[in-house]
């Protein structure tokens, strides 16, 4: 099975892509790892990207494509999640042709659908462990009393430069005049699933475990 999932940032799309994985071993196709793996592969795709971010120059469209079709190419598990591709229509068609190309399919998108109110709260009280990554919110997760991460023990914390109001609002702007487009897109194309993802993790790890397991087969 191969999904996309959709949802603006700091909705939890890493977190649930993570369960996927573990859950249905699938693989997850996310955008800024794959780029950051082939600037540090080496390979000829790996010294073009290297180049146009040394350049501060935005990746191509067929760029990206190009890194998902090497991927594609590999074990793929339980299927593959995408995750922060595609962002435009002009990708979401190019993603398509690729997966008509290579004889496979798209079968569900996910959307994360938060209120936005909301979302800005819960990530400007969002910090993470400077030693393993591990992700505490003041609000609904808390770094515990001792003051020592539950993960790996460490003791220091950072919040991000842009995990502020002005900087989301920005950000949250930006995903939808971009974005917006591709849930009708996909809704015409039968394939859109909205999910609530402002609930608790397992409560939308649930949501997203259903709305895939509705999918017809061959879908």
């Amino acid at each position: 099975m191969n999904i996309i999932l959709l949802g603006p940032p700091g909705a939890g799309k890493g977190t649930q892509a993570r369960h996927l994985v573990e859950s249905r071993g699938m693989v997850q196709l996310s955008t800024g790892d794959m780029l950051r793996e082939a600037r540090e592969s080496g390979s000829e795709m790996g010294r073009v990207v290297a180049e146009v971010m040394a350049r501060g120059d935005l990746v191509t469209d067929e760029i990206v494509i190009g890194l998902i079709r090497e991927k594609l190419d590999g074990a793929n598990g339980g299927g593959f999640i995408f995750d922060g591709f595609p962002r435009t229509l002009a990708q979401a068609d190019a993603l398509g042709d690729l997966l008509d190309a290579t004889g496979q399919s798209l079968d569900a998108v996910i959307e994360m659908d938060v209120d936005d109110a909301a979302l800005v709260a819960r990530i400007t009280a969002r910090s993470t462990c400077a030693g393993c990554g591990e992700v505490y919110n003041d609000l609904s997760r808390p770094i515990p009393a001792d003051g020592a991460c539950a993960n790996c023990g460490g003791t220091e914390f950072t919040r991000r430069a842009d995990d502020n109001e002005d900087s989301l609002r920005n950000r949250l702007m930006e995903y939808y005049k971009k974005t917006s487009p591709l849930i009708g897109y996909y809704h015409a194309k039968g394939k859109l699933a909205k999910v609530n993802g402002l609930g608790e993790i397992g409560d939308v790890q649930a949501a997203i475990a259903a709305a895939l397991d509705a999918v017809p087969a061959g879908a």
